[in-house]
C-alpha cells in the first residue's frame, strides 16, 4: 500500500499545542494536541514549559515518521508571538521561557524609554503600543539589567517559532513575522532594528534574518526532511486568505484577542492610533501590515459568565440564541441600560462608559445579552476603522471564535453597511499557513 504525502506542522498556543498532518491538497488527514502545565520561573510567575513541549513535539514527531499510512515530506511551525527563548551554543535553553503577563519592572522601563526619545516616541518609531512584557524585545533589556548572571549564558535569543525549527533543524534563524509582532526590535521607518539595539549590545544575540518561506531541513536523525523556520500564528493565519482572494480584503481573527488585520495599510501610525492599541506587523517577506487588538474574547467569557449567575443559566445558554432584528432595535434605543465592561475602554474609542452593570434594569438574560453585543461590536468597529482608514476594502472575513456568533456577525453588517462580512472558513488557520509556506511560493 502506498503512503499519502504529507506535510506536517506544529501549532504551538499558549493553551493548546497541536500537530497536523495536511495532504497534498493541503486538506487535514490527522491532528492530535496536548496541555502542559505552566512551570514557575525564578521568580514564582507561571512560565511556559519549554523541555516538556519539546519532549513532547520530539516523541509525536517520531510516532508520526511511522505511520502506516503517511509519509512525512515536509515540516513546519507556527507558534504564539512576543515569546523568547534564550539558549546557549548548544541551542539549550538557559531561562525560562517568560509568560509575557510577566510584570516588568516600573523603573527598569521608566529608564528604557527615558534613554529612547521618551516612550511615545519610541512607540511610534517601533510601531507598537507601550506594552511591557508583551513588547517581547524587552524581555532582553530585562535580562541584561535583571538578571545579568542569566544574561551572560545566553548566546541567540529565538523568537518561539524558530526555537520550534531549531528543536528539529539545529539552526539559529530570525524571521520578519516574529521580529514585526510588537518587539520594540524595529524601526518601520528605516526597515531596520532600533538603534537601542546595537547600543546595548544585544544585536549579535539576535541571529540572521530569513525570508518566511525559506526551506532547511531537519537533522538527519529525524530524516533531512525540508522544514521551514517558523511564522508566527496571527501571520500564518493570513497566508489562507492572502492565497484564495484576488482583491483588498480584511482579516478580524477572533478569540482571545480579536485582531483587524489590514495587509494592504501600510500608512504610518499616529499617536492617537496607538493609544488604541493600533500597531504595525511584518509580513513574511519583511513588508509592513496594519493591525488593531481588542481583548474581546476575555470580555466575552467575563460578562457572560456574570450573566448566568445573575440569572442561573447552564453553561452555553448564549449559543442558542439568534440574531432577532427588533430586540437589536429594542436595545438600540434603551440607551439607558448599559454595560460596564471589564477588560475594554469604550472611552478610548469616544464611546460612553458605564462605571457597572445593574443586572437587574434587564428584564431577563436575552436583553441583557443583546445589550452587551451591541456596545461590544461598536467598539470593535471603532477598532476595525483604524485599519481600514487609508486603505478602504470592501471585504471583512471573521475566522476563530466569533465567526459562528450569530448575533456580533449580523450586528456588524448593521454597523458597517457596504461592507461584506464573511465568516471564515479556514479551521486551524495559523496551521494552514505554515504548511502553505513550505509548500508555495509567496
Amino acid at each position: 500500500m502506498s503512503k499519502t504525502p504529507v506535510t506536517a506542522v506544529f501549532d504551538i498556543g499558549k493553551t493548546n499545542k497541536k500537530f497536523f498532518l495536511f495532504d497534498q491538497h493541503l486538506k487535514e488527514v490527522y491532528h492530535t494536541y496536548t496541555r502542559l502545565e505552566a512551570i514557575p520561573d525564578e521568580d514564582g510567575f507561571p512560565s511556559e514549559p519549554v523541555l516538556p513541549m519539546r519532549d513532547w513535539m520530539l516523541d509525536t514527531f517520531k510516532k508520526a515518521l511511522k505511520f502506516p499510512e503517511f509519509e512525512i515530506k515536509k515540516l513546519n511551525f507556527s507558534g504564539h508571538g512576543a515569546s523568547f527563548v534564550h539558549v546557549d551554543d548548544s541551542g539549550e535553553p538557559v531561562t525560562p521561557l517568560y509568560d509575557y503577563l510577566k510584570p516588568f519592572p516600573e523603573d527598569l522601563l521608566t529608564r528604557f524609554y527615558s534613554e529612547n526619545e521618551g516612550k511615545m516616541t519610541f512607540c511610534q518609531q517601533t510601531s507598537s503600543p507601550p506594552l511591557a512584557m508583551l513588547n517581547s524585545g524587552l524581555q532582553i533589556y530585562f535580562l541584561k539589567y535583571a538578571k545579568p548572571d542569566q544574561f551572560k549564558k545566553i548566546k541567540y535569543c529565538l523568537h518561539l517559532p524558530q526555537y520550534l525549527s531549531l528543536i528539529f533543524t539545529g539552526l539559529f534563524v530570525s524571521d520578519y513575522t516574529s521580529i514585526g509582532c510588537h518587539t520594540a526590535l524595529w524601526d518601520f521607518a528605516k526597515m531596520d532594528y532600533h538603534h537601542w539595539v546595537r547600543k546595548e549590545g544585544i544585536e549579535p544575540l539576535l541571529p540572521p534574518i530569513l525570508p518566511g518561506n525559506s526551506i532547511v531541513h531537519t537533522k538527519a536523525e529525524l530524516g533531512s526532511i525540508p522544514c521551514g523556520i517558523g511564522v508566527h500564528d496571527s501571520s500564518g493565519a493570513l497566508l489562507p486568505y492572502l492565497r484564495q482572494e484576488k482583491n483588498p480584503f480584511i482579516l478580524l481573527s477572533t478569540g482571545t484577542w480579536a485582531i483587524s488585520i489590514n495587509p494592504f495599510n501600510k500608512t504610518p501610525l499616529s499617536e492617537a492610533e496607538l493609544s488604541q492599541d493600533c500597531l504595525q506587523f511584518l509580513s513574511i517577506s519583511g513588508q509592513p501590515i496594519k493591525i488593531s487588538r481588542l481583548f474581546i474574547g476575555e470580555e466575552h467569557k467575563y460578562q457572560v459568565e456574570q450573566m448566568y449567575a445573575h440569572w442561573g443559566l447552564p453553561l452555553g445558554t448564549y449559543k442558542k440564541l439568534k440574531f432577532d432584528r427588533s430586540i437589536f432595535e429594542e436595545v438600540s434605543r434603551n440607551t439607558g441600560k448599559r454595560i460596564g465592561f471589564h477588560y475594554l475602554k469604550p472611552q478610548d474609542y469616544g464611546l460612553e462608559k458605564a462605571d457597572k452593570t445593574d443586572w437587574d434594569s434587564f428584564a431577563e438574560f436575552t436583553e441583557a445579552y443583546y445589550t452587551f453585543i451591541h456596545e461590544l461590536t461598536d467598539i470593535q468597529v471603532a477598532s476595525l476603522k483604524l485599519v481600514l482608514e487609508g486603505a478602504e476594502v470592501n471585504r471583512i472575513y471573521v475566522d476563530g471564535g466569533f465567526n459562528a456568533n450569530d448575533i456580533f456577525l449580523e450586528m456588524l453588517r448593521i454597523k458597517l453597511p457596504g461592507k461584506e462580512i464573511i465568516p471564515s472558513d479556514f479551521p486551524n488557520g495559523s496551521a494552514l499557513g505554515a504548511a502553505m509556506l513550505v509548500n508555495m511560493d509567496f
